[in-house]
């Protein structure tokens, strides 16, 4: 991919199959990268294979805890995530913490590249992170929290709402987009 470049890092949250596609395809053509996958609790989607899978085609990776996420970013150059769904507005529906690395991003000037298949364009439009369901969990002695006085409450969203202002570029299979493009898209495709 002509936005991998040697000697790149890039950071990856969630395992998304055409995230994963772009970047075997850069090593495939004889690109130089290493890659930052991300711990992205509280589930940890997909991790396990996406580093295995990166690693398997000779890609170097590292490990970070969500909460690391912001001490790493200044060693790396690009962020690449997939999407559940893109919104009318541009703005990215996926895997919890893709908020909080738009946001880290944009405050160190590194861009945000949203990876998607153009199916998921959909006509919503979240305005806050409140439009998305919340998950709450109560914690029990057999759960992985353990740790925590049995009864407390856990805040557990499996996605976040990241706003077109935090997105640089979509690559998608209509072409590379810019955030705005979307609009002009899903027109496109319901008309």
């Amino acid at each position: 991919h002509p936005f991998v470049r040697d000697g790149s890092v890039l950071l990856t949250h969630g395992h998304s199959r055409v995230v994963m596609q772009v970047l075997l395809e850069a090593a495939r053509v004889g690109k130089q990268f290493s890659v930052v996958v991300t711990e992205c609790s509280p589930d940890r989607v997909g991790v396990v294979e996406q580093a295995r899978g990166l690693m398997d085609a000779g890609i170097p990776v590292t490990f970070v805890t969500d909460a690391g996420v912001a001490a790493v970013m200044e060693r790396v150059d690009m962020a690449i995530v997939g999407a559940e769904a893109v919104v009318e507005s541009g703005g990215v529906v996926n895997r919890t913490g893709t908020f909080q690395i738009g946001i880290i991003c944009a405050a160190l000037k590194k861009p945000l590249y949203v990876a998607v298949e153009s199916y998921k364009f959909a006509r919503l439009y979240p305005l806050h992170q409140r439009d998305l369901p919340a998950t709450v969990l109560r914690n029990g002695p057999d759960d992985n929290l353990s740790f925590l006085p049995e009864g407390v409450a856990v805040s557990a969203q499996k996605c976040d709402y990241t706003p077109a202002e935090l997105v640089t570029l979509l690559f998608t299979d209509l072409g590379v987009l810019t955030p705005a493009a979307v609009s002009d898209e899903l027109i496109k495709l319901y008309s």
